[in-house]
């Protein structure tokens, strides 16, 4: 007996999949985060990240405006220090020529509101230590401390230009802090990308590289446990309470259950940031013929919107442009 029901008449062709298709993906929907190293004057290749770099401000630039031009939806920008400019508070991510703020300012300058200017708000970078905030007298992270340099840091960032500050250390309390600080300076235009929901993943591993971590621990006090789900809601509760304009999950594709929970409530929109570690799997993958790049690409991609982001950080925003539009 034939089939009453077929589902696959709606397959039958590439326009005939197109128009029933329920989730679009378009280079409007993603944001590149990029890296700028100070004290380099060639752009820096990334081992564990095939294809990344490093950026000098100049080449920075130039990574800027092609992505602007291929579409892309906006830019995450994470600054690199020299060694003897990291201690033990960070001091350098608030210092206006620090490398992360010069980097936003000349950004700004060229592009202005071209596009989205996001700025990682977090001292990890800038630390001795490698954590992301300030350590007490027994080597823990001092939860009210950090957020009074995450204020300050806030503050430089808008100086600098940043249309989007994203507070990621996971402190309780510090789209709060952050907010109130933005809107005493005339900063209420500037917006806070909540990392509400971000996991000690071992998804972080190349990242370490890219920004030369100098993590001593690990993260587990203050990222979420992986095994943990529900927390994830108190979280997205808390932030949207304290003044959050857009909410993130991270990693993603490892944790889209949590993209879909946190979007089935959120009121504001939930991005997702595709990791460096899941950007890695793709390209070992690729390298050896196991993968087909392109199709493993736009489709994680298209999972992280089908689980409910908006809007999806990717370290290959640019190649899925290209890939989405030609």
């Amino acid at each position: 007996m034939a089939p009453v029901e077929r589902p696959r008449r709606l397959r039958t062709t590439p326009a005939l999949r197109r128009l029933v298709a329920q989730t679009r993906l378009s280079p409007a929907d993603l944001v590149l985060p990029v890296f700028v190293r100070e004290g380099i004057t060639e752009p820096a290749p990334i081992s564990s990240m095939p294809g990344v770099v490093q950026h000098t401000r100049d080449s920075l630039r130039r990574a800027a405006v092609a992505a602007v031009e291929a579409g892309v939806g906006g830019l995450m920008l994470f600054g690199v220090p020299t060694p003897e400019h990291k201690d033990a508070e960070g001091l350098w991510g608030t210092r206006p020529d620090g490398i992360l703020n010069v980097a936003l300012e000349d950004l700004r300058a060229e592009l202005g509101d071209e596009t989205v200017l996001m700025s990682d708000l977090c001292l990890d970078e800038f630390t001795d230590h490698g954590h992301c905030g300030v350590l007490d007298d027994r080597g823990r992270v001092d939860n009210d401390a950090t957020l009074e340099r995450y204020a300050e840091m806030a503050l430089a960032q808008a100086r600098a230009g940043a249309h989007v500050v994203g507070p990621s250390g996971m402190m309780d309390g510090q789209v709060a802090v952050i907010r109130a600080a933005l809107d005493a300076a005339g900063f209420a235009d500037v917006s806070v990308l909540a990392y509400t929901a971000k996991y000690a993943s071992a998804y972080y591993g190349p990242f370490r590289e890219a920004v030369g971590s100098s993590l001593q621990g690990d993260r587990k006090t203050y990222q979420q446990d992986p095994a943990n789900a529900t927390e994830s809601l108190r979280e997205l509760r808390l932030d949207l309470a304290e003044g959050a304009d857009l909410v993130m999950v991270k990693p993603a594709l490892p944790y889209l259950d949590i993209v879909r929970q946190v979007a089935e409530v959120s009121d504001v929109p939930v991005a997702a940031y595709q990791v460096s570690g899941e950007y890695s799997q793709i390209e070992a993958a690729a390298e050896r013929g196991w993968l087909d790049r392109d199709r493993t690409v736009l489709e994680s991609l298209t999972a992280v919107r089908r689980a409910g982001a908006q809007v999806v950080l990717t370290y290959y925003a640019v190649h899925a442009a290209g890939l989405l539009t030609h």
